[in-house]
């Protein structure tokens, strides 16, 4: 293993241990009947965070792409639950750097013409799930889901939110 490779997984577990800091309580809602569409930027921590995430938010279905083609593809292929910008993602659209994985077409775009493109295919009512920070990311991912359950429960959606932490 080179220094690189060492630094890169150094930088993946602290994002991980950042990640569970945001566990602050149990599961308490049943999310298996849905699904979260994620869009981030390294194949290795959206492997491991499909991995993580669905036990602690209640076990949803998680798919994860790390480029703009796989991710359209998947925008149109089917509804989603909940879709959800990875930190990394986020933080590259905030220093207005291209989005690793972004192709000519999207190259430069921030997380509005993200949203617009997830609006487009998946409607204004799926909740849009952002955040720069990792220690954010299962509160906020529980909240979209808690609310997509409040929803079915209500017969149907009340609305886009978009749930960002800047």
């Amino acid at each position: 293993m080179d220094e690189s490779d060492g630094r890169e997984d150094t930088a993946r577990e602290r994002m991980l241990r950042e990640i569970r800091a945001g566990l602050s309580s149990p599961v308490d809602v049943d999310c298996s009947g849905l699904s979260i569409l994620a869009r981030g930027c390294d194949p290795t921590m959206a492997r491991r965070a499909t991995e993580l995430l669905p036990p602690l938010l209640g076990s949803p279905e998680m798919v994860s792409c790390t480029n703009d083609d796989d991710f359209r593809a998947k925008l149109k292929a089917r509804s989603w639950s909940v879709v959800f910008f990875a930190p990394g993602a986020c933080r590259y659209s905030a220093a207005r750097a291209p989005v690793p994985g972004s192709r000519a077409h999207t190259r430069g775009w921030s997380m509005v013409e993200y949203r617009a493109w997830v609006a487009e295919h998946q409607g204004k009512h799926v909740p849009v799930v952002e955040t720069v920070d990792e220690r954010e990311i299962i509160p906020l991912l529980r909240r979209a889901l808690h609310r997509c359950v409040r929803e079915a429960e209500t017969d149907g959606p009340a609305g886009a939110e978009k749930i960002v932490i800047p």
